[in-house]
């Protein structure tokens, strides 16, 4: 069972096409046993953790350009049309994101050999760099916030882990649109 509102109610929403979005069957709902978990409550405190994180020193990057040139330090060199596409920003958008990324240094922009009107954008080692330094510094913050938790605690979390990395990957529209 999910219960997505403080007071632990369940909230099987519906989709506009009458379709339950709460993810499990009546059926899954009635053999599971496990607590409830309080979608509330979870949301807010990864939103409150990835905030923690994202507080340092960003290289002068706002979130969006960050997550820009992660995508392109892990996809390697990319055309615009789909840094934009996989980061889901207008191309207009995009224009202004880039600038800002090359202005820095942090990413240099070339012509794409199979395509003279496309470009395709690359890291540079200082945008590297500072990606290195970003993760770094929030592995620092995050290693000191859980020197706070007990034995216990940081045990619940470990093995918590898993479950979280699939919830980072899960996409719900897939599951919806099946």
């Amino acid at each position: 069972m999910v219960a997505a509102t403080p007071d632990k109610t369940s909230t099987a929403e519906t989709s506009t096409d009458g379709a339950s979005t709460d993810g499990a069957s009546t059926d899954e709902a009635s053999t599971d046993e496990a607590p409830a978990v309080d979608v509330t409550r979870l949301r807010v405190a990864l939103a409150r953790l990835s905030r923690r994180l994202r507080r340092h020193e960003l290289a002068g990057l706002t979130p969006t350009q960050l997550a820009a040139l992660a995508t392109v330090e892990r996809s390697g060199p990319m055309r615009l049309g789909d840094l934009a596409a996989a980061e889901g920003i207008a191309p207009s958008t995009l224009t202004r994101l880039v600038t800002a990324l090359e202005d820095s240094g942090y990413v240099r922009r070339f012509a794409d050999p199979s395509d003279a009107r496309a470009s395709t954008l690359a890291i540079t080692p200082r945008g590297q760099d500072a990606l290195a330094r970003i993760r770094t510094e929030s592995t620092l913050v995050l290693t000191a916030s859980l020197g706070l938790l007990t034995a216990a605690q940081r045990t619940a979390l470990a093995e918590a882990l898993p479950v979280l990395e699939q919830l980072a990957e899960a996409d719900p529209a897939e599951t919806r649109s099946r």
